[in-house]
C-alpha cells in the first residue's frame, strides 16, 4: 500500500485559489497515474483531474480551465491548483492511484463560501 497524505485545504471566498498537495510514501511514485478526487456531503466521490506518469493530463469538465494537476516525481508529490473556485467546488479532496488499488487517505477539506 502507498500512503498517501493530502493538505493544502481551506477556507476561501468564491473567485479565490487554493493549492493542494499530496505526498505519496514508497519508491515506485512515478509510475503511477495520480488521481485527484473530491467527495460532496451527499454526493459520490468524483475524478476531477488526473495525471499519467508521462504527466500527460486530463479534467472533468466541471474544472477544466480551472484547476491544474501536476507532479514532482522528486518529491513524490502531485499538487491540484484550484483558481476561480466555485461554491460548487466545495468538497472534501482525496488524491489515490488510478488503476491500482489502494488505501484512502483522510482527505482535505475546501470550502468556497463568501
Amino acid at each position: 500500500q502507498v500512503q498517501l497524505v493530502e493538505s493544502g485545504g481551506g477556507l476561501v471566498q468564491p473567485g479565490g485559489s487554493l493549492r493542494l498537495s499530496c505526498a505519496a510514501s514508497g519508491s515506485t511514485f512515478s509510475i503511477y497515474t495520480m488521481g485527484w478526487f473530491r467527495q460532496a456531503p451527499g454526493k459520490q466521490r468524483e475524478l476531477v483531474a488526473h495525471i499519467l506518469s508521462s504527466s500527460m493530463t486530463n479534467y472533468a469538465d466541471s474544472v477544466r480551465g480551472r484547476f491544474t494537476i501536476s507532479r514532482d516525481n522528486a518529491k513524490n508529490t502531485v499538487y491540484l491548483q484550484m483558481n476561480s473556485l466555485k461554491v460548487e467546488d466545495t468538497a472534501v479532496y482525496y488524491c489515490n492511484i488510478i488503476g491500482l488499488h489502494n488505501n484512502w487517505g483522510q482527505g482535505t477539506q475546501v470550502t468556497v463560501s463568501s
